[in-house]
């Protein structure tokens, strides 16, 4: 039987929370924390309705998975998010120990690999999955704000 739970299935979890984001009038980025095929934690950008900076949908993700396994770190975890974690997120990210991050869009302006922010050794990365899905959502979302 193939395995569906493939990286794919995953991001387009997270691109469920970033259209989320888009109807609510935040930039739209989305993610999901994942453990053992299962997602533990769901989350899009917040930073407009909670006037808050931080709270970026990594971090969200972050906070409600260590609450679900009731410790800080985010081993055997993976982070399915849709654009680039930028440098406060991946700095987030480091600390927690998470087992890997699967991202969509790059970056290009803001994002960790571009500003040369660390993860965490053990951390791996995988990038470029629904890319385009993920960079089109944004480029509609900059558009409507600019009309």
């Amino acid at each position: 039987m193939e395995n569906i739970f493939t990286d794919e299935y995953f991001m387009k979890k997270a691109m469920q929370e970033a259209e989320v984001a888009f109807e609510q009038g935040e930039i739209p980025v989305g993610a999901v924390i994942v453990v053992n095929n299962t997602v533990i934690a769901r989350s899009h950008n917040l930073t407009e309705m909670l006037n808050d900076v931080t709270a970026h949908a990594e971090m969200q993700s972050i906070t409600a998975a260590a609450n679900y396994l009731g410790g800080k770190y985010l081993k055997d975890c993976t982070l399915y998010v849709t654009l680039e974690p930028c440098q406060m997120c991946a700095g987030a990210l480091y600390w927690s120990q998470i087992t890997k991050i699967v991202f969509g869009a790059r970056d290009e302006q803001r994002g960790f690999m571009t500003l040369g922010t660390k993860l965490h050794p053990k951390t791996t990365v995988v990038s470029g999955i629904m890319a385009d899905e993920a960079a089109n959502l944004m480029k509609r979302f900059f558009a409507s704000k600019r009309k």
